[in-house]
C-alpha cells in the first residue's frame, strides 16, 4: 500500500493547498508525486470530475506559481484498488526558491519539505536558494540566428493531434526576456548549426573508424529520430537455437537504449555548444553527453527515478510528440534491465556503456543437443563468463544469465567449474564484492 513520504503526498480531493504542495516539491532535491483522490491511509476515494480536474490543476500550476512550471510537472491518472486517481509528477527545479505567485519570494509563499509535512521556508534559506539559482539557462541565451523557421517542429505537434498557433513561441518558451529568440528556438529550428555525430568502430577501440555520420543542422526533434531509427537498425536481433528451445535477443535491450539516448539529448548541456555523441563498437554502444550532474544533484539523487531535467523547455517539448513518456520514468525503466555500473558519471560527462549480449557465440545460430543450454561447449561458455567477468567484475549470476541465455544453475556450475581451477576468485562479499581473474 502506498504511504506519505518526503517524496509522496495524499489528497483527498483538490483544495486550495495544491500550489503549496507542487511549490514543495519543486524545491525538494527529489521532487515529489501529489495524488489527489487518496485518504490519509492510502486508500482511494471514488471521483467522477477527474478529466475535468486535470485541466484545472494544469492551470493553477502553470499560472499560479514562479518561476515557470512548464516541463516541470506531468498529470497522468493512475489505477488503484480498480479506482481512477490523479497522480502529479514534480520534478526538481533548477531555478529554486519556487513560490506561489500571489504570495511572493516569502515564507508565506516559498514551502519546502520536511518528513511527510510541507512547512514555510525560512527566509535565510529563501535568501541562500536564490543567491545560487541558475540563471544561465538555454531560454536567456540568444540565438545564433534570428531568421528561424519551424516547420518541422510544426508537423511533429500536429502527428500527435497538436496545433502549433502563432503564439507558439511565446507559450514555448522560444523566446528571450527581450523577445529574441533563444538558444531552446534554435535547437528546435529548421536550420542550426548542431550536429549529432554518431561513430562506428570495426573493434573495441577507436582506431579502425568505419563509420562516421552525422545528423543534425535540422530541428533537433527531427535529428533525434534519425539517431534513434540509425540505433534501431544497429541493435540486430540475434538468435540461438538450443535443441527445442528457440531464442531471440538484440544486441542489447532496446527499451532501455531508446530512453538513454533519449535521455542524452534532452539533458545535455547544449550551453558550451558540445552535442551528444553516439558511439558503436563490436562489443558495446556507448552514449555521452556533455554536463556532469546538475548542482544540487548526488548520484543517489540522478538513479532515484526522480527528475530534475537540466533542460526543461526541451523536456517539455519532446513530452509533448511523444519522445519522452512520463517525468522520471526513463531511468526506471534502464534499471529494470540494467545495473548502476553501465553509468560512468564524471563532472563534465555522463556515459552510458550497454554491453552487447552474449546471448549467442562467434555464429549467429548455435544448434545445440536435446539438453538446449544446460550443455554444449562448456569450454566455448566458460570463455564467454570469463568475458563477462573482464568487461564488468560486479556482474551477478542472474545478469549472466540475462545476457547470455543460460540459465541461472547453468551460470553457477561454469563457476564453481572456474573457481576450482583458480581461474578466478572472489573478492569481498557475495552480495557487495566482485570477480577477479587470475594472473
Amino acid at each position: 500500500m502506498l504511504q506519505e513520504s518526503s517524496r509522496v503526498e495524499f489528497k483527498t480531493i483538490l483544495n486550495d493547498k495544491l500550489e503549496k504542495e507542487i511549490v514543495a516539491f519543486l524545491n525538494n532535491h527529489e521532487g515529489g508525486v501529489l495524488y489527489i483522490g487518496i485518504d490519509d491511509e492510502g486508500h482511494p476515494v471514488e471521483n467522477l470530475y477527474i478529466d475535468s480536474m486535470q485541466l484545472k490543476i494544469a492551470d493553477r500550476i502553470k499560472n499560479n506559481i514562479l518561476p515557470s512550471t512548464l516541463g516541470l510537472f506531468d498529470i497522468v491518472t493512475e489505477e488503484i484498488e480498480n479506482i481512477a486517481v490523479i497522480k502529479i509528477i514534480v520534478s526538481s527545479g533548477l531555478e529554486k526558491p519556487y513560490y506561489i505567485k500571489n504570495k511572493g519570494m516569502s515564507p508565506n509563499g516559498c514551502y519546502m519539505r520536511i518528513g511527510t509535512s510541507t512547512q514555510p521556508m525560512p527566509v535565510a534559506l529563501i535568501d541562500e536558494l536564490y543567491s545560487k539559482r541558475t540563471h544561465t539557462t538555454l531560454r536567456n541565451i540568444l540565438s545564433p540566428r534570428q531568421d528561424l523557421t519551424f516547420a518541422q517542429l510544426k508537423i511533429y505537434y500536429q502527428e500527435c493531434g497538436l496545433e502549433l498557433n502563432k503564439n507558439f513561441a511565446n507559450s514555448l518558451e522560444l523566446l528571450t526576456p527581450e523577445g529574441k529568440y533563444n538558444y531552446i528556438a534554435y535547437l528546435l529550428a529548421d536550420e542550426n548549426g548542431v550536429s549529432i555525430k554518431v561513430a562506428k568502430y570495426a573493434g573495441t577501440d577507436k582506431v579502425d573508424l568505419i563509420e562516421n555520420e552525422e545528423y543534425g543542422y535540422c530541428s533537433l526533434l527531427k535529428a533525434t529520430n534519425q539517431v534513434l531509427e540509425k540505433m534501431r537498425i544497429e541493435n540486430v536481433t540475434k538468435t540461438k537455437v538450443t535443441g527445442a528451445k528457440r531464442i531471440e535477443k538484440n544486441l542489447i535491450e532496446a527499451v532501455p537504449m531508446r530512453e538513454a539516448l533519449i535521455n542524452a539529448v534532452v539533458h545535455n548541456d547544449f550551453s558550451h555548444e558540445i552535442p551528444p555523441v553516439f558511439e558503436i563498437f563490436s562489443n558495446r554502444i556507448e552514449f555521452t553527453s556533455y554536463g556532469g550532474l546538475i548542482q544540487g544533484q548526488s548520484k543517489e539523487d540522478f538513479f532515484s527515478c526522480s527528475s530534475m531535467p537540466r533542460n526543461r523547455e526541451l523536456m517539455r517539448v519532446f513530452k509533448d510528440v511523444g519522445l519522452v513518456e512520463q517525468l522520471g520514468s526513463g531511468m526506471s525503466r534502464i534499471l529494470h534491465f540494467y545495473d548502476r555500473s553501465i553509468f560512468e558519471i564524471s563532472d563534465h560527462f555522463i556515459k552510458v556503456v550497454f554491453p552487447f549480449s552474449l546471448l549467442y557465440k562467434k555464429q549467429d545460430i548455435v544448434n545445440g543437443d536435446e539438453n538446449g543450454d544446460e550443455n554444449g561447449d562448456e569450454n566455448g561458455d566458460e570463455n564467454i563468463i570469463l568475458h563477462l567477468i573482464k568487461q564488468r567484475p560486479d556482474l551477478t549470476a542472474k545478469e549472466m544469465s540475462r545476457q547470455t541465455g543460460f540459465s541461472t544453475r547453468k551460470i553457477s556450475r561454469i563457476i564453481r567449474v572456474l573457481r576450482e581451477a583458480e581461474k578466478i576468485i572472489r573478492i569481498g562479499s557475495d552480495r557487495k564484492g566482485y570477480w577477479k581473474i587470475s594472473d
